[in-house]
């Protein structure tokens, strides 16, 4: 944290929010030689990115996602290269399961639309291969697809991990810093905190649940809602999954760890306050979790729940986050409303983003993300 409240500081770059997006444009923005402030009004990882399941999976994404998601798992596979730690990422494939005919022939269509788009990272499987790739699972499930190269990662680990690697190189992470305005000053964004105000010529808000209210000091309404998304984690069991599991009609995102623990999450919601910093979980929905489990896997049934909790997450309309820049202002990007799903994205936003500051252009396609998207709805409306 700054220790003179008195004195501002000129950055290349003021970072809004200190998860794992904000963190990797840090990142990147260091690696081209810029100097960024990242401001964190908790400490990093404390709501989305600490919430989620860690899944790296191309698996299911929105058409719109898929190049960015295909670009961030090249990043994942050198992971330890970038940020000199392996974050705890496995390819261990994922799975999405299908439980009836009706289930087996969307994931059909969704696999024959990819393949006509050129991508073929999915594969539908039948009965026989799901019960190789996942002896235990209940014998009414008649098949899936799979993401062979998918897998998950710890995300505590890696958002220490690009921390680390981010200040290595040059950049600032200051905790305890809530941003209470941000405003222009000349060529200079000023981003007004309780003690401290801190200049710099760009601005990217990587503020995930409270992204909206950044965007509304940019001129720029946008439907954030902030939801909570929970986790359970069980006692240890033998081991018997090593791929990520997903359902195609239920929420499920399952997965065992190494120490035999069982990691259960996927979308069910808890309650969320944002004002005061605060989630609750929801019981009906932990049990609804817990039941879909025992439905799918016969053996698990009365293995024990030791802990659950509920992050902070922003979740957009059209579930797709905003990345980009601002539709009102010069030097204004940004990278919220990931909808639950942004993890495995994390590395290649924060490229993205830099590319932007540095150059002014991506690589990747954005357009589908674009913050002004949501006029265009307002004013068809």
């Amino acid at each position: 944290m700054i220790t003179q409240s008195s004195r501002q500081r000129l950055y290349d770059a003021i970072v809004v929010g200190g998860g794992l997006h904000g963190l990797s444009a840090a990142l990147h923005l260091a690696r081209a030689g810029l100097r960024p402030a990242v401001l964190e009004k908790d400490y990093p990882g404390r709501h989305a990115s600490g919430v989620n399941a860690g899944g790296v999976r191309r698996l299911g994404r929105d058409l719109a996602e898929i190049p960015l998601s295909l670009a961030a798992l090249e990043i994942w596979q050198e992971i330890e290269a970038w940020v000199d730690d392996p974050c705890g990422f496995t390819p261990c494939g994922q799975v999405k399961i299908a439980e009836t005919e009706a289930e087996m022939q969307t994931l059909a269509r969704r696999v024959a639309e990819l393949a006509r788009l050129g991508f073929d990272h999915e594969e539908l499987i039948g009965r026989e291969e799901l019960r190789e790739l996942v002896p235990a699972l209940a014998p009414h499930c008649l098949g899936g697809v799979v993401c062979r190269d998918d897998g998950a990662a710890n995300p505590f680990r890696t958002v220490s991990a690009f921390r680390a690697k981010a200040e290595a190189l040059g950049a600032t992470v200051l905790e305890g810093v809530e941003v209470h305005r941000v405003s222009r000053a000349g060529e200079l964004w000023r981003a007004e905190t309780r003690n401290h105000v801190i200049e710099a010529p760009n601005l990217i808000n990587a503020a995930g649940a409270w992204g909206g209210q950044v965007a509304a000091w940019l001129g720029e309404a946008v439907p954030v809602r902030a939801k909570a998304p929970m986790l359970m984690i069980t006692e240890r069991v033998a081991p018997f999954l090593t791929p990520v599991l997903g359902a195609a009609g239920r929420l499920l995102s399952f997965k065992q760890f190494d120490n035999g623990t069982v990691m259960i999450g996927g979308g069910h919601m808890g309650h969320a306050t944002p004002e005061v910093n605060r989630t609750e979980v929801d019981l009906a929905g932990l049990r609804l979790s817990a039941q879909t489990v025992a439905a799918l896997f016969p053996g698990l049934e009365g293995v024990r729940i030791v802990r659950s909790w509920a992050g902070i997450e922003g979740v957009m309309p059209d579930g797709i986050p905003v990345i980009g820049p601002s539709g009102t202002e010069a030097c204004a990007w940004h990278a919220f409303g990931f909808s639950a799903h942004g993890f495995q994205l994390g590395p290649i936003v924060g490229k993205v983003l830099a590319d932007l500051v540095v150059t002014g252009t991506s690589a990747l396609p954005i357009e589908a993300f674009r913050i002004s998207r949501f006029n265009q709805v307002a004013g068809a409306a």
